[in-house]
């Protein structure tokens, strides 16, 4: 993979921003993997990408719900928590290949249990904590 950039966020503003600046360089069927703990902004990035996007919400984390749909035209956010997702088969039953067939982004926290699934059309987004409200992102891919 290629880092495409790196950008030092010393707010959840500049996250959300920073998010937004990235939405002309996706694609639909673009999967984004979060890579980052709690708290580190990963709910901010999710709500840069629809204002990036045009879509007028609230992002909230889909920790319960496993997936929260944000819909816009052209595209559509789809904003996953794959805490409980342990194989490829719980892929399958929580509807996860089906959304591939709309028109969106899928952004997926804790893509560590199955980004291995996937090969093209990724997109690495790694949060590092620098201080209190200070994050390194990292953005990584090579479909930009």
């Amino acid at each position: 993979r290629i880092i495409l950039i790196e950008f030092i966020s010393n707010s959840k503003a500049e996250t959300v921003a920073f998010a937004k600046s990235l939405v002309p360089k996706l694609a639909n069927g673009d999967i984004i993997f979060f890579d980052g703990g709690l708290g580190m902004g990963k709910t901010a990035f999710c709500q840069g990408l629809c204002d990036g996007l045009g879509i007028s919400a609230t992002v909230t984390s889909p920790t319960f719900a496993i997936v929260n749909e944000y819909s816009g035209y052209p595209l559509s956010l789809f904003h996953f928590d794959m805490y409980r997702i342990e194989n490829e088969d719980q892929l399958y039953n929580i509807g996860f290949y089906d959304y591939l067939d709309y028109d969106g982004i899928c952004a997926i926290e804790w893509a560590e249990n199955i980004k291995d699934f996937f090969a093209e059309n990724t997109v690495l987004v790694k949060f590092e904590k620098l201080g209190e409200t200070v994050r390194k992102i990292t953005v990584e891919g090579d479909n930009f």
